[in-house]
């Protein structure tokens, strides 16, 4: 269980970062609505602007947490539980805007990665 542990926290961890840090500004096939940046996601979904920063600020600082973690691991926890959180919402923005089903996987994925590394492991 501790490899499967592992391998969650690089891979939802390296994901965030990914998602925040270099797909930023690009246009995906998951993001809501027709948005083709987060920032304009965030809009698609009807939230202010300072949302956008708080939201990105703790899913990189959680995401990076979920990384040390592997060094730190009194970090796994409560990162997992956080960005959980965050991805509990981010479902709930795609279920708001009646996305497909399709747009909201990664972050359906995601979070139950994190559900597994506070509840099974």
């Amino acid at each position: 269980m501790k490899y499967i542990t592992i391998a969650f926290q690089i891979i939802v961890g390296l994901s965030i970062l990914n998602v925040w840090l270099v797909q930023l500004n690009k246009p995906t096939q998951w993001r809501g609505g027709n948005a083709t940046s987060i920032r304009e996601e965030f809009r698609v979904y009807g939230l202010p602007e300072w949302s956008f920063y708080l939201i990105g600020f703790l899913k990189v600082v959680l995401a990076l947490a979920l990384i040390a973690a592997l060094w730190f691991p009194s970090f796994l926890k409560p990162a997992a539980l956080g960005l959980a959180a965050l991805l509990t919402g981010s479902v709930l923005m795609h279920v708001k805007i009646k996305d497909p089903i399709k747009k909201s996987m990664p972050a359906f994925i995601f979070l139950s990665m994190c559900l597994c590394i506070v509840f099974a492991f």
